[in-house]
């Protein structure tokens, strides 16, 4: 079933006098993936919004084999209101999986764990590792302050060792079958989760 709504009812002279709104999506309708408050909204008047109420919480990948689970990062980090999405190592990533997410979610780049460990520790912001590791810590027992950064490895090779050195703690999610390990950014949705249970 197709999302969104057609165009404003009546005339010009019956749009809303409110700076927020775009015209041309008055005009045309919005199909856009975004909630019933942001309809007809132009991006930027969407994104200063959200900048009120972000959560104190960020997210980061390690992107050393070009991930494609960033993109589904990206749009669960905006669905949970994370403040920032970090992505350490290769600059380029699947987009695709963002669902034009991204727009609308700040995203930045560190070269290195070593230039995002810096950053990290200028912002007083505890680095948590998700990897399922030796000494790992199930997330429902584990300390998740209030302003930290949730760091997700690869899929399959999971976080490098420099990552998990670079964490202040490590926290793994508990699973009940056969598989090792489950998706990037599945693990990605169940953290930033249980992260909004505890504090949003």
């Amino acid at each position: 079933m197709p999302h969104g709504v057609g165009p404003w009812p009546g005339g010009q002279d019956e749009w809303p006098d409110d700076p927020r709104f775009d015209r041309d999506l008055l005009a045309q309708g919005d199909s856009r993936n975004v909630i019933d408050r942001y309809r007809y909204w132009s991006m930027d008047a969407i994104v200063a919004d959200l900048d009120q109420h972000r959560h104190p919480f960020h997210v980061a990948i390690e992107n050393w084999q070009h991930d494609m689970n960033i993109g589904s990062i990206v749009r669960s980090a905006n669905a949970f209101l994370a403040n920032e999405v970090h992505i350490i190592g290769r600059r380029r990533w699947n987009r695709r999986g963002a669902m034009v997410t991204d727009r609308y979610q700040h995203v930045r780049h560190h070269e290195d764990i070593a230039s995002f460990k810096r950053w990290a520790d200028a912002e007083a912001l505890p680095i948590l590792a998700i990897d399922n590791v030796e000494g790992s810590v199930p997330v429902d027992k584990a300390e998740l302050p209030e302003q930290c950064v949730l760091l997700f490895g690869q899929e399959g090779p999971g976080l490098s060792a420099e990552a998990i050195a670079a964490a202040s703690g490590v926290i793994e999610i508990t699973q009940y079958g056969s598989t090792r390990s489950i998706n990037a950014s599945a693990a990605g949705a169940v953290v930033m989760y249980e992260w909004c249970r505890r504090w949003a």
